[in-house]
């Protein structure tokens, strides 16, 4: 007879966690509700010095421009991408969206494997342009960028410091419940009792 064990994750045994993947369950001092892990992202990158874009639409300034996906500022280019932080104890990711400056090189290679799948997007050197909540002195951190779906946007990979150490080792629950925090939304409260 075949032994048939379900994997259970660690996180499982944590009641806020139940609490926070659980979409039924209202908060009992506000209602509010949480469906589980929500990404942060970044409208533009932290140089943008020009009026935020507005919804589904660009902003072109001086030269300068920003869309949803891409962004020039002064001769230098940026890339909006996902940066994926593990969660430890489960089979699940945290997500940054945030922007990277990268070679015009780098950055017209891209849109050409955006534009047409079958050009070749080899990884490529980028500077974290977004100062990321939890992670203070975050700006300027070395990434790689890849691309291993045009349809989706590019991942980055921190190549030193604490994202890489994050990337590398997972956040715990409560790592990214300050993450949270850090970024104005401090859910913890809304966790501790039914």
């Amino acid at each position: 007879m075949a032994r048939h064990t379900a994997r259970m994750s660690l996180l499982a045994l944590d009641s806020r966690w139940r609490r926070f993947n659980d979409p039924d369950r209202a908060c009992p001092c506000c209602g509010r509700r949480f469906p589980g892990i929500f990404d942060i992202g970044f409208d533009a990158p932290d140089a943008w010095p020009h009026s935020p874009r507005p919804e589904g639409g660009e902003v072109e300034t001086d030269g300068d421009r920003l869309a949803s996906e891409f962004a020039r500022v002064q001769g230098r280019y940026f890339l909006r991408g996902g940066l994926l932080l593990p969660l430890r104890g489960s089979d699940e990711h945290f997500a940054f969206g945030p922007w990277a400056e990268v070679p015009e090189a780098a950055f017209r290679a891209c849109l050409a494997s955006i534009e047409d799948p079958t050009q070749p997007f080899a990884p490529a050197d980028a500077m974290l342009a977004n100062t990321l909540p939890g992670f203070d002195d975050s700006a300027d951190t070395p990434l790689t960028v890849t691309l291993p779906d045009p349809a989706q946007r590019p991942l980055f990979t921190a190549t030193d410091g604490p994202l890489a150490e994050a990337q590398a080792q997972g956040l715990s629950f409560d790592d990214l419940l300050d993450l949270y925090a850090a970024f104005g939304d401090d859910i913890r409260p809304h966790l501790v009792a039914d």
